[in-house]
């Protein structure tokens, strides 16, 4: 048996080291209180130096990140600049000594809207720009339809559906590409003739499965207004165009945005369903644009097409840019 026995004065020497220290801890904090009494513009130092340092960190937390954010948007802006800038250069093909053109003109967009022989970028233009308009104004009444429906309707299968869409909005666009093409064939509508027609209709179509944004937004218009509204005697049409509709204005604007974009962005089903140049939008033709039979003559004219491009996009941005604020805060709120 080995037990180890703790001696008596070494329990007594420990205990009077630690009343030592608390001793010794005390009168120290009663000689800075004394200090601090007697002289107080010690406390006031103290103080003072202690915000002097949170400042210089904030200071320099600040600056730290407006340099990180100006170095971001100088890699972001970089691209725009140069495409720009490409588009009023005088040498032709994508291989230039500089990074920057040296000699600019105002030939490629001339000749962008005027050599139509090989490349009808009018054409393809107005095709997109028509397209757009019609997915905007008729994905705007799909999405609100459905929306207000799943809202404010209750019937059987409803969150089956709402289930079945979310789920369905998983899967990439891609993987029903040549199941859509085939039921345009089987429509008549793959022809040339017929590709507006049948982009409109495409994309009009998957529109409404995107109204789980506008729903949100929906929910948290009071159900009090409608009550209000039937008591007075309105039917459920005028309760959702005359109450439902200008309160979702700003989500309306959200919806026609991403409505608009759709056409001028897409390159995938428009590159499905066009089969010829008549029908191309101008994603189709940009791309065409850099193929090798082309990139030398119509290096230049693409950045000019992209210009061309962004212009009615920045147009609508920049006007809708305080609703587009407004929806984006009430669809996080929702």
């Amino acid at each position: 048996m080995s037990d180890v026995q703790t001696e008596p004065g070494f329990d007594q020497a420990a205990h009077q080291t630690g009343q030592v220290a608390e001793q010794t801890a005390g009168r120290a904090k009663e000689a800075v209180a004394g200090r601090a009494a007697e002289d107080p513009s010690l406390a006031y130092r103290n103080r003072a130096e202690g915000l002097k340092n949170q400042k210089t960190r904030r200071v320099v937390a600040d600056v730290l990140t407006h340099l990180f954010l100006a170095i971001m948007a100088v890699i972001w802006i970089l691209p725009i600049v140069w495409v720009l800038l490409e588009s009023f250069n005088k040498e032709q093909g994508a291989y230039q000594n500089t990074f920057f053109p040296t000699h600019y003109t105002f030939d490629n967009y001339v000749k962008l809207f005027t050599e139509t022989d090989v490349m009808n970028f009018p054409q393809m233009f107005m095709n997109t720009f028509i397209i757009a308009v019609f997915v905007c104004l008729i994905s705007m009444f799909f999405v609100l339809s459905v929306a207000f429906c799943m809202s404010r309707l209750r019937f059987h299968f409803r969150k089956t559906f709402m289930n079945i869409a979310l789920i369905l909005g998983m899967f990439p666009s891609i993987m029903a590409v040549v199941a859509i093409y085939f039921i345009l064939k089987a429509m008549g509508l793959t022809g040339s003739s017929t590709t507006i027609i049948a982009l409109i209709i495409v994309y009009s179509a998957g529109s409404g499965a995107g109204f789980y944004v506008m729903k949100g937004y929906m929910d948290t218009i009071p159900a009090s207004l409608d009550e209000a509204a039937y008591l007075d005697g309105c039917t459920r049409w005028q309760v959702f165009w005359k109450i439902i509709v200008p309160i979702c204005k700003p989500m309306i604007v959200y919806q026609a945005i991403t409505g608009f974009l759709t056409p001028w962005l897409d390159f995938v089903m428009a590159g499905v369903i066009a089969r010829d140049q008549r029908g191309w939008t101008v994603a189709l033709g940009l791309w065409n644009m850099l193929q090798k039979e082309y990139i030398y003559q119509w290096y230049t004219r693409f950045a000019a097409g992209a210009v061309c491009v962004s212009i009615p996009i920045a147009i609508l941005f920049i006007v809708m840019q305080r609703f587009y604020q407004e929806a984006m805060a009430g669809s996080v709120k929702g």
